[in-house]
């Protein structure tokens, strides 16, 4: 455009323009539209670009104030969430404990049942022997004043009365342990 601008003087002049040549009616245009454009967009176009730009920055802030609030509300739901997790552990640590406390118990409680059992069953069997020593002892008592009645009789050639002979004999035997 330029060029054409160029080419359309130089007819009219017949000489060439210099690009630094100053014209005053141009330069004086120039001012003139220039203020014209600058009053028009003062009046017409800076208001609007204003608004525009104000509520876009009111919009701007509201977004971030709303981002704000949210990275907040998201911080004190990942305390809570991290406070619940510290709970849970707690407890369930607190279970482990006590289950291993019951368990711990339970086989103390099971061993202590078991010696007792085996307490009793001891008692028991030594009751047993000492009632089957007894009964032995007194089978070989029996044996004894039976035998000794025998071979007394065959001393004395007569035969005594059997149960007689028996308390005899008897007496003399617990005599005898009572001195032991």
């Amino acid at each position: 455009m330029y060029l054409a601008l160029l080419a359309a003087s130089e007819g009219a002049a017949g000489a060439p323009v210099s690009p630094f040549e100053v014209n005053g009616g141009l330069i004086i245009w120039t001012w003139f539209v220039f203020g014209v454009l600058f009053l028009l967009l003062k009046k017409y176009a800076w208001p609007a670009i204003l608004s525009v730009t104000e509520q876009r920055e009111e919009t701007i802030r509201r977004h971030l104030a709303e981002a704000e609030q949210a990275h907040d509300k998201a911080q004190a739901l990942l305390a809570e969430q991290q406070k619940l997790l510290g709970e849970s552990r707690a407890q369930a640590q607190s279970i482990l404990a006590e289950a291993k406390s019951a368990s711990d118990r339970e086989r103390a409680a099971a061993v202590q049942k078991t010696r007792e059992e085996q307490d009793q069953l001891l008692a028991r069997a030594r009751r047993e022997i000492a009632a089957e020593g007894e009964k032995a002892r007194q089978e070989l008592r029996r044996e004894a004043v039976d035998l000794s009645l025998a071979a007394a009789s065959k001393l004395i050639g007569e035969r005594l009365g059997a149960d007689a002979d028996k308390k005899i004999v008897m007496d003399h035997l617990a005599s005898l342990e009572s001195l032991n």
